[in-house]
């Protein structure tokens, strides 16, 4: 497995023309980037390839009020989520990024059947186009005390999505932060989730800082994912007590099983 570092949190107090070469000083050899909108995509391309990253992951973009977490599964909202789509892949286009998370929206106040069938047409329009331009789809469960009302808390509603789609293109977004502050056991979780996992996050429970893989068996967890049949990226999505350089000391122990590559 290799770390990608999430520039929006490790490197949120510098500007964003410096993150890039931050993190490939720090060792990383890729990315994410939460919401890559704020330039053009070609903007984005360019400081990647300066920096020699590779960008693993990013967000379809998200609006104010209930937009705010993204509009995939709010009703009446199919418009919205179209074109919010077609930024994305114009970045997946620039970039080479290959997989964007979909959001999928506060879903307050909505009924069930209505949010569901909206995020089943936003996930159908979206499928045509990854199916078309390789491109591979990512639902991730965002725990209710940080993002409340999102459209689906556990990674058990995410996988309920999928079997119903049962495509490659749509696949669990796996963050071990949101689990463990929903209060999950986090081995139990990974390996019900195992077939349908296309990425991993991690961050630590408390204050969502560095991971502390000694904390509700977040090693063991995160040690299981190659025999589980997972080896690709881990997401550094969090804010570091200090420096991004100083807070990886965390993951020695995962250096330390071989676990890690660059």
């Amino acid at each position: 497995m290799r770390l990608s570092a999430n520039l929006t949190w490790l490197y949120h107090d510098l500007d964003w023309a410096r993150r890039f070469g931050a993190a490939a000083a720090d060792g990383f050899a890729a990315a994410e980037i939460l919401l890559p909108y704020d330039q053009p995509p070609q903007w984005y391309a360019a400081q990647l390839r300066a920096a020699g990253l590779e960008l693993t992951l990013f967000n379809t973009p998200i609006g104010a009020g209930q937009g705010r977490l993204g509009w995939a599964a709010l009703p009446g909202a199919a418009r919205e989520f179209d074109a919010a789509f077609d930024q994305a892949r114009a970045v997946a286009e620039a970039t080479g990024c290959r997989r964007i998370h979909v959001m999928a929206g506060d879903v307050s106040g909505h009924a069930p059947d209505a949010w569901q069938a909206a995020l089943a047409r936003s996930l159908e329009h979206a499928l045509r186009i990854a199916d078309a331009e390789g491109l591979t789809l990512t639902l991730e469960a965002l725990n209710r005390d940080d993002m409340a009302g999102y459209a689906y808390h556990l990674p058990a509603q995410v996988m309920a999505i999928l079997r119903k789609f049962d495509s490659p293109r749509l696949r669990l977004q796996f963050d071990y932060y949101h689990c463990a502050k929903e209060g999950l056991a986090l081995m139990d979780e990974v390996r019900a989730a195992a077939p349908w996992i296309g990425y991993v996050q991690l961050a630590g429970d408390q204050g969502r800082a560095e991971p502390d893989l000694g904390r509700n068996g977040m090693l063991d967890a995160v040690a299981a994912l190659p025999g589980l049949g997972y080896d690709g990226w881990l997401g550094c999505e969090y804010r570091p007590r200090a420096s991004a350089a100083e807070g990886l000391a965390w993951c020695a122990p995962l250096h330390a099983k071989g676990l890690l590559f660059k």
